[in-house]
């Protein structure tokens, strides 16, 4: 199966029902890519989504009528934040996130999916590789792949959205923090060549982390925010991720 192409037409064929169907993961990044560059050419295993609680009931009509099953014993006890479905041919597997996702930080999304014809808006799909704890090689050329091939301003788009990543900074500490430390690593793996980008495409990412980084220095931070800076990293400041079990 070509996943890029099932993609797309899962999403056409939701919004011709007016579902808000927007791809998150590595090939909503990929999507983004407008230069194709071989650095960040991987193979893809699955799809992954975002809907608006909203539309929850009206997906789950929706995926039966495109080929999929659903994860029942799964769905019946988290749909309301996180459902699973495969294919029936293929038995690949569709994650779908509802309202807001959730892995080490929660980020909400419920009035934002319109923003963007294909995948959720690109300050929300920066961060869904931001906020990884344990950031692996793969998420942070992700993260690097949205640096290089979009620009950070005040829209959405293909734009990452400075006034979105202020906004949900300024409300969640420890989405901030772990953002703020991933930041740091991208810039080192590039000075040591473990993300051989040189040049302008180096200085090109450098700058928009500085854009960020500049971001979180001047939103505001509100007396909550300010208590818990002053804890730190002391205290645990992120979810356990629970790996998702057939």
């Amino acid at each position: 199966m070509d996943l890029k192409q099932e993609l797309h037409r899962l999403v056409d064929a939701a919004n011709a029902k007016n579902i808000h169907l927007r791809a998150i993961g590595g090939l909503a990044v990929n999507i983004h890519d407008k230069k194709k560059h071989p650095l960040f050419m991987r193979e893809y295993a699955d799809l992954d989504f975002c809907i608006p609680l909203k539309q929850r009931r009206q997906f789950e009509a929706f995926m039966p009528e495109v080929g999929y099953s659903a994860h029942k014993q799964f769905n019946v006890l988290n749909g309301d934040v996180r459902q699973i479905y495969y294919h029936n041919e293929t038995d690949m597997k569709v994650d779908i996130f509802v309202g807001y996702f959730e892995m080490c930080h929660k980020i909400p999304f419920e009035e934002r999916l319109i923003s963007d014809p294909v995948t959720i808006p690109l300050a929300e799909l920066f961060l869904s590789k931001a906020q990884i704890v344990e950031l692996n090689r793969k998420d942070a050329f992700d993260l690097t792949s949205i640096l290089l091939n979009n620009d950070t301003g005040g829209g959405d788009t293909e734009t990452i959205n400075l006034n979105v990543l202020a906004q949900l900074g300024s409300a969640d500490w420890g989405l901030y923090k772990t953002t703020s430390i991933n930041l740091d690593k991208l810039e080192a793996m590039m000075e040591k060549g473990e993300i051989p980008l040189e040049g302008e495409e180096k200085a090109l990412v450098l700058r928009r982390i500085n854009d960020i980084r500049r971001t979180f220095t001047e939103m505001p931070k509100p007396i909550a925010w300010q208590l818990r800076d002053r804890v730190g990293t002391r205290v645990k400041w992120y979810l356990e991720v629970e790996e998702v079990s057939r």
